[in-house]
């Protein structure tokens, strides 16, 4: 039998973490009962600079059962470091590792499918929403515009899927050979290679607790999503800089033809306007350079992606 691993990061979740140990302590107590898994299966929280008693619960459950790990950051990094903090350690003794949010909007009870489709085979396997009911208008909207455009870009991910995925002990080691400072996990996990599958799922509500993912926090994802894996929104930039300059051109050639036939334009509203949208564009096309440089700065200086400072660990 293999060792599964589910690795949950943590950021203030004091609220749900008593429903959510329970809940994932009996799915793993069954599928061992069952012979689906090894006894020395484990469930590790890692506790990504929470401010609440996030910790001190982790500690508990440790305390109390061998099956809870858990490994504490030296400060906040942010989810998707948090993921590759819990990915590091859990290789070294897991088989497989499922990584999952803490509120249990994903549905834990497709567990057991996730280790049928590692047993059959496959590295990882992606959890996927199969509907998006339980999201509103505007974000049903704008997440399958992202997905849209982000495969416009040329990008290899999957749709419908967020960080609900297994993956296989060769596969985690595949991607800790990426070494990029700004990680966007649902677009490097595709580039790994190996064999997958899906499992699709039904989102569920947040247990408790308010979302760590805010409309700000959702952009500023996207568009570090968008920025890591694709150089087109500059050439996209390099495209609308010709054409403002052939645009540009053809006014000129405009206001010359007009000047000579003795027709000269006031003009003064189309010029202004013309100013602020040619000073605009260009404001926004060196602001995605700008991006990119800053994501160049940040990769040239190699820090390091997280610091675990404590893990809470105990042989079965």
């Amino acid at each position: 039998m293999e060792k599964l691993w589910l690795v949950i990061p943590c950021y203030n979740e004091e609220e749900v973490l008593p429903e959510t140990s329970m809940r994932l302590y009996k799915i793993m107590a069954d599928m061992i009962t069952n012979d689906k898994i090894s006894p020395e299966s484990k469930i590790a929280f890692v506790n990504d600079g929470s401010k609440d008693d996030t910790w001190k619960l982790i500690e508990k459950y440790h305390n109390n059962l061998d099956m809870f790990v858990g490994i504490n950051l030296s400060r906040n990094k942010g989810h998707q470091n948090a993921l590759l903090a819990g990915l590091t350690v859990a290789k070294e003794y897991a088989d497989m590792v499922i990584t999952l949010d803490a509120d249990l909007q994903d549905d834990i009870t497709k567990i057991p499918e996730f280790v049928d489709k590692y047993y059959e085979g496959n590295d990882i396997v992606y959890g996927v929403r199969n509907n998006r009911d339980t999201d509103t208008g505007f974000k049903r909207t704008t997440a399958q515009g992202f997905y849209k455009f982000m495969r416009a870009l040329g990008v290899d991910i999957v749709e419908n899927h967020s960080d609900y995925r297994l993956m296989s002990k060769r596969a985690i080691e595949g991607l800790l050979e990426f070494g990029e400072v700004n990680v966007f996990l649902r677009g490097i996990v595709p580039q790994i290679g190996y064999p997958s599958a899906i499992v699709e799922y039904k989102r569920n509500e947040r247990l408790a607790g308010e979302s760590k993912y805010p409309l700000k926090k959702m952009l500023a994802f996207a568009f570090d999503g968008i920025t890591s894996f694709s150089i087109k929104p500059l050439r996209i930039s390099l495209i609308l800089g010709m054409l403002s300059f052939l645009v540009a051109i053809g006014f000129l050639i405009y206001s010359i033809v007009r000047f000579f036939m003795g027709q000269t334009v006031g003009g003064w509203a189309s010029t202004i306007v013309s100013l602020w949208a040619i000073g605009g564009l260009q404001l926004l096309m060196i602001g995605i350079v700008g991006e990119y440089i800053g994501k160049i700065y940040l990769e040239t200086k190699r820090r390091p992606k997280f610091i675990i400072e404590k893990v809470l660990y105990k042989e079965m």
